[in-house]
């Protein structure tokens, strides 16, 4: 995992100069977010396989592709709206709208391209999911707005993050089986409310000082429990899920071993060094990975 990382910003590095400020927009640089938004549908995709059979390869590079797309916009979107305070945070000071190494204008029309090719992977789905894919847009774009509303913004991000869970799903079988896919949904917010609080916890001082909201303002010293009962959410939601779907012993072991690694997590997470809650929160790509492993295995 360590040299897939480093390969992402070197990647990045290497690039010639001019495309340099794009790719850092879209965090190419920090694989992270991207594999965090693909897991869902990974999971989704497994699920939806043919007891028996492999999941579908193809569908899976659709995803990554997918994946890969939306995060960029998203965070095209995020930067756009908060080139203002991210000048004022060291951690964001250096990203290109902030320090001014494109212009509004020019995110705009990246924006534009970013988003027609995601569409161009949406249109390769069956209608059903092309119609639940677009559903997602609003959330995409207005959840960079919510951490000045509320201290919820990690929930809203959840929504939005985790659409994947259901689209994975609808892909393969042409529509949603409810009884799985919504506590599949369900469990990938919660998991997001874990990894993005850890996150937020960052970037907690800065926030206090710039006004902006998050979970980790709104728990505190308390966020140990609230992470604790998101992660139980998660790993009960995952279990009904599987029973809905008939999952067998590999799967149930990948979820007490998701179990396992949250607790860790939780137990050795000190919230007031950001180094720290950077580490817990990368570290989350191994939870993802271990279920879509519990997932092919268990349909196998």
């Amino acid at each position: 995992p360590r040299s897939l990382s480093f390969s992402a910003a070197e990647l990045v590095r290497a690039a010639p100069g001019p495309l340099q400020p794009y790719l850092r927009l879209m965090r190419l640089h920090q694989p992270t977010g991207t594999w965090l938004l693909y897991l869902p549908c990974t999971w989704s995709v497994g699920l939806a396989a043919e007891p028996g059979c492999l999941p579908d390869w193809h569908m899976l590079s659709l995803f990554g592709i997918g994946a890969v797309l939306m995060r960029g916009a998203g965070c095209t979107i995020n930067d756009m709206w908060d080139r203002d305070y991210d000048k004022k945070v060291a951690r964001t000071a250096s990203r290109p709208l902030a320090a001014g190494d494109i212009s509004i204008f020019q995110a705009f029309i990246f924006l534009g391209g970013q988003l027609s090719l995601a569409l161009c992977v949406l249109l390769s789905l069956n209608y059903y999911s092309i119609v639940l894919g677009t559903a997602s847009l609003p959330l995409v774009i207005t959840y960079p707005l919510m951490k000045r509303i509320t201290y919820w913004p990690q929930l809203v991000l959840g929504l939005t993050f985790n659409w994947g869970a259901l689209l994975g799903w609808s892909a393969i079988k042409g529509s949603c089986e409810w009884s799985v896919c919504l506590p599949l949904y369900l469990a990938g917010v919660m998991w997001t409310l874990v990894y993005d609080t850890i996150y937020a916890h960052q970037d907690k001082r800065d926030d206090i000082i710039i006004g902006v909201k998050s979970t980790a303002l709104q728990f505190k010293e308390d966020t140990k429990q609230w992470l604790s009962g998101f992660s139980l959410a998660m790993l009960l939601s995952l279990c009904i899920a599987g029973m809905n779907c008939n999952q067998t012993f590999p799967y149930y072991s990948a979820v007490a071993a998701v179990g396992a690694h949250l607790a860790h997590q939780i137990y050795t997470l000190d919230i007031d060094k950001p180094e720290d809650c950077w580490k817990k929160f990368a570290s989350n790509r191994t939870v993802g990975v271990l279920l879509f492993i519990g997932i092919v295995f268990g349909n196998l």
